[in-house]
């Protein structure tokens, strides 16, 4: 059995308010370009497949531009679940009439687990897809007592360890946060306070783990415990990850062997820096000056126009900072570092400052749950 494990397309993102649709289109036909060149049985999807959960209509026309030739003219089988950014209940509209085609989509979380047995070329395997899922979904649908992100988890691979694969290799297809991984920016928060990570040995047990959520591929704890990462880099926090999908190929005699193809993006995600007349001057034979990037400018005097005068050279500059400027200003300086917290550090902090002394455990409870519901909110929006 042969597979690529990629997620994260994020479909419809946008980076600094500049679409990617084109940039993702242009990604995801090299995905289906290595589907064909190393003749692979499926291709796995681990969640987070659009960006919002009402996605735009250009964003589900390219997901079904993709499929369609992956499934329907390539008769190549895909396997994608929901991740949290996903519509859980639009994305697995429709999928009981399409996994006779090869589309095989597990969106809203079920009771019962539908393992999805694949026939290779070289031999068969077993595909369980465990869409996101909170705890407090997790209780709802098997009304159970969970606490955390991974007792949730532990509920959930009771049925994949339960299932009788005949011998097969087991895949466990899940969007989730392993302790110790590597965060970007880009990556919206499953929970606050930490509570949304999940041991890797979890997984361990299983012939391979294909992961979503993190952004930089990566693995933990065994090797076959994966993050495929995202397609594209989707904030400068991510320039130096090199983005891949994974090639996964499970032998008869069960073992698994792994490659990273890399993937060529149109335009890089760069961070700049110096001063203006120098990064102008530079800029005129910089031959990927239409990269998307931000600026740093050091020059500590006033500037007249300065993204005007970027983008003359620089056609792609998303974001500014001028640091030199802020350099001067120590107050400035400050509240950059405060932007960089997160939402619970900052009321933390601002909670103290107006009390002076720390919030006592049922507020902490209560500010958690608001932020979380605000996050519910948000990837509606």
């Amino acid at each position: 059995m042969k597979f690529i494990h990629t997620s994260d397309w994020h479909i419809g993102r946008q980076l600094h308010h500049h679409s990617l649709l084109e940039d993702q289109r242009h990604v995801l036909a090299q995905i289906v370009e290595f589907a064909v060149a190393h003749d692979v049985d499926a291709v796995v999807i681990a969640g987070d497949i659009y960006d919002r959960s009402i996605p735009p209509a250009n964003a589900v026309a390219l997901l079904d531009e993709v499929v369609n030739r992956l499934v329907n003219e390539l008769n190549i089988s895909v396997i994608m679940i929901a991740g949290n950014h996903d519509g859980p209940e639009r994305l697995g509209f429709a999928s009981r009439q399409m996994k006779d085609s090869g589309l095989h989509i597990i969106g809203p979380l079920n009771k019962l687990l539908a393992p999805v047995r694949l026939t290779g070329k070289s031999g068969d395997a077993v595909f369980y897809g465990l869409p996101y899922a909170d705890p407090a979904t997790v209780r709802d649908v098997f009304d159970c007592e969970v606490s955390s992100h991974e007792a949730a988890m532990v509920k959930l691979l009771e049925q994949v360890h339960e299932d009788d694969s005949q011998g097969l290799p087991k895949v466990v297809i899940s969007h989730c946060f392993l302790d110790g991984g590597s965060e970007s920016e880009s990556e919206r928060p499953l929970s606050i306070g930490g509570a949304d990570k999940i041991s890797p040995s979890l997984f361990t047990p299983f012939n391979y783990a294909a992961l979503g959520h993190l952004h930089g591929p990566q693995y933990k704890g065994e090797e076959h415990v994966r993050y495929s990462g995202s397609i594209l880099k989707y904030s400068f926090s991510e320039q130096n990850q090199k983005k891949s999908v994974t090639l996964v190929e499970l032998t008869p005699s069960g073992e698994t062997n792994i490659e990273l193809l890399p993937l060529s993006a149109m335009r890089d995600v760069r961070i700049i820096e110096g001063e203006l007349d120098v990064l102008l001057a530079t800029g005129k034979t910089d031959l990927y000056r239409d990269d998307y990037l931000m600026v740093r400018l050091w020059d500590k005097n006033a500037i007249l126009d300065p993204m005007g005068k970027l983008r003359d050279v620089y056609p792609n500059v998303l974001h500014l900072e001028r640091t030199g400027l802020m350099a001067k200003n120590s107050q400035l300086a400050i509240g950059r570092e405060h932007i960089k917290k997160g939402e619970f550090d900052m009321f933390t902090d601002f909670f103290s400052q107006v009390f002076g002394e720390p919030m006592n455990e049922a507020q902490t409870a209560a500010m958690i749950d608001a932020i979380d519901e605000l996050h519910k909110v948000e990837s509606v929006s």
